[in-house]
């Protein structure tokens, strides 16, 4: 009896442990667009961690087909706190006007999440397990429209949904 409790415990370390180790911080995870099948966009978001920013409290990129690549931040709203996203295209380094930024920003709004039941939530800051599931109201429609779109840009469109498809090391 007692070895057979010690094997029980033993067995429920080793799963504690890889539970642990399965877990994935936002700041690391890769999620790919929702929609499965040939005809998907292949479209990717990988986080990346923030550094030391007062104001961004995530960053990250959405990987298109052809090699279009978009930056993306997170700041926190002040009035109703949500997470609101930003979608950058080719935006000038250093000291922006408020004029160059909204020129080259293609998308904004607030970043929302779900989990294994579908419960909807918000984005949360670093140092937080990734959610299952961004949900990136509008994404699709607003990049449709883009100039970038077709031609020698991307030509898949992505869904607004995204998948967590693992961890970056």
């Amino acid at each position: 009896m007692a070895r057979l409790l010690g094997l029980v415990l033993v067995a429920g370390i080793l799963a504690a442990a890889a539970n642990a180790h399965a877990a994935c911080p936002i700041e690391l995870a890769v999620y790919g667009d929702a929609r499965s099948g040939a005809e998907t966009s292949g479209a990717e978001i990988d986080f990346t961690p923030t550094g030391t920013s007062a104001t961004v409290t995530n960053t990250f990129r959405l990987i298109l087909d052809n090699n279009v690549v978009l930056n993306g931040i997170v700041m926190w709203t002040q009035d109703i706190a949500r997470p609101n996203g930003s979608l950058m295209y080719k935006c000038p380094e250093g000291d922006v006007t408020g004029a160059e930024l909204a020129a080259c920003t293609l998308w904004n709004g607030v970043i929302y999440t779900s989990d294994d039941k579908g419960d909807v939530g918000l984005l949360p800051a670093e140092r937080v397990e990734a959610p299952k599931t961004l949900i990136l109201p509008d994404l699709g429609p607003v990049l449709r429209q883009w100039q970038a779109h077709g031609g020698s840009g991307f030509s898949k469109v992505p869904s607004d949904v995204f998948v967590l498809k693992g961890c970056q090391e």
